[in-house]
């Protein structure tokens, strides 16, 4: 059977781009990463996969000055060229538009440091302390137009402890996102995740996520 082809898109140091790769490195999983695409230039994650030995491109937005449609259709076109079956962002810092996240519809995931539906946006860590939440964690869901909206896939908690910073807070859900992107992946790509609607129900077996992902107390 043929594995589900994989676009990262990428800004940055691209630390779940890494966790997908080594995921994606095992003979098993049923995906692999077809290209890594960066805004940027000099993010790091472009070194992460040339050293993996995967097809990288650069779509720099700074090249379209004040023209986000163009800037998103290279960004599609060098997608498609590429045979990608699912776009996943990992630290991708533009917005995108309502006709990008069309032309990808429920084709488009995204990873998301806090227990959507809440702390929307930035500062997610910072938040859920100031809240007085007793556990946070991190999210995948499938992309829609509005930010940080979509069917739910999986999510991972972790708990808040005392003494806690938002740096402290922030290191152990990344933990947790590490391990949470590539089963989400693995979701999709051995179709048991399936949309019905605003949510998505999961087919067959799940492993206990409390032992796959959380750390322990």
């Amino acid at each position: 059977m043929s594995k589900l082809k994989l676009g990262v898109l990428i800004s940055g140091r691209g630390s779940n781009l890494q966790a997908l790769i080594d995921a994606c490195a095992a003979p098993d999983f049923p995906a692999e990463i077809a290209l890594v695409l960066s805004n940027k230039a000099d993010a790091f994650g472009l070194e992460r996969a040339a050293k993996a030995g995967i097809a990288t491109a650069v779509v720099s937005h700074r090249d379209y000055p004040g023209d986000k449609p163009a800037f998103e259709a290279a960004m599609d076109a060098t997608l498609r060229e590429s045979g990608v079956d699912l776009v996943c962002l990992a630290g991708f810092m533009r917005l995108l538009s309502p006709w990008f996240v069309g032309q990808w519809h429920n084709a488009l995931i995204n990873i998301h440091p806090s227990l959507l539906p809440s702390f929307k946006g930035l500062d997610t860590h910072q938040r859920a302390l100031d809240s007085g939440v007793r556990f946070h964690g991190c999210t995948v869901h499938y992309v829609r137009p509005e930010m940080d909206e979509g069917p739910i896939i999986a999510q991972a908690a972790v708990p808040v402890l005392p003494g806690d910073d938002a740096h402290r807070l922030a290191d152990r859900v990344l933990e947790s996102e590490h391990r949470l992107y590539p089963h989400a992946v693995r979701l999709i790509a051995e179709g048991r995740a399936r949309v019905d609607g605003d949510l998505v129900r999961i087919e067959g077996t799940v492993p206990d996520l409390a032992a796959v992902v959380n750390p322990p107390l």
